[in-house]
């Protein structure tokens, strides 16, 4: 039988403060939510990956290194290193889904969160569907969903009733300090928002051609 994990985690905020720059005051101007997919029994190659940037780069053993605070030239390396790996392992796979959120409707607005399992489902749900069993990660930090039915319940409705497969699906929140797949995630993620956010193709050249994209809300 088939199965795969979903490593998942997001740049970006839900908010919509646009009278004021992003980091001062204002809202992000783009959501990005970055998912890392792997079969079983190569889930060790992505972390390995990250555990050795944290040797080769110096970094505290000890405390998670995130995206964000991470210098120009680690991140071009996390990104060589990226490139390399799906490169070389083509059924690890790399998602992202990034909303302009200027230009969501402003009934969209009222609750967020249901546009958050909307990207995640439309981003991920036909990977799903391939494999007879998902171990679905995010980082429990992530966004909270507080709509109406859970991220679990939705994908699974999605799974059931649309796509009409029988995958079975299984959702397990993780700290991203304590798993560095998540943290993987956590930097995918921030190189996709840092092309839309911050207009810096530095880091997304290396890696774009081999991550799976959707846009919402560009036009």
């Amino acid at each position: 039988m088939s199965s795969a994990i979903f490593y998942l985690d997001e740049s970006g905020d839900l908010g919509w403060k646009f009278g004021a720059p992003y980091r001062k005051g204002g809202s992000s101007r783009y959501l990005t939510i970055a998912t890392l997919v792997c079969p079983q029994d190569k889930k060790h190659f992505p972390r390995r990956l990250i555990v050795n940037l944290y040797k080769r780069l110096h970094w505290n053993g000890k405390q998670e290194k995130k995206w964000s605070d991470m210098t120009p030239p680690e991140r071009e390396y996390f990104a060589k290193a990226a490139k390399k790996l799906v490169s070389s392992q083509a059924d690890i796979k790399l998602f992202s889904i990034t909303v302009a959120k200027e230009k969501v409707d402003d009934h969209i607005r009222i609750d967020g969160n249901k546009l958050y399992n909307y990207m995640i489902g439309l981003s991920l749900i036909d990977e799903m569907a391939k494999y007879d069993n998902v171990l679905f990660m995010p980082d429990e930090r992530a966004i909270k969903v507080k709509s109406g039915n859970s991220l679990h319940d939705y994908l699974g409705i999605n799974l059931t009733f649309e796509k009409k497969v029988k995958t079975v699906l299984r959702t397990q929140p993780c700290n991203s300090a304590c798993n560095k797949n998540i943290q993987f995630a956590d930097m995918l993620a921030g190189l996709v928002q840092n092309h839309y956010e911050d207009c810096n193709n530095n880091y997304w050249k290396s890696l774009y051609p081999h991550i799976i994209i959707k846009r919402l809300f560009f036009q």
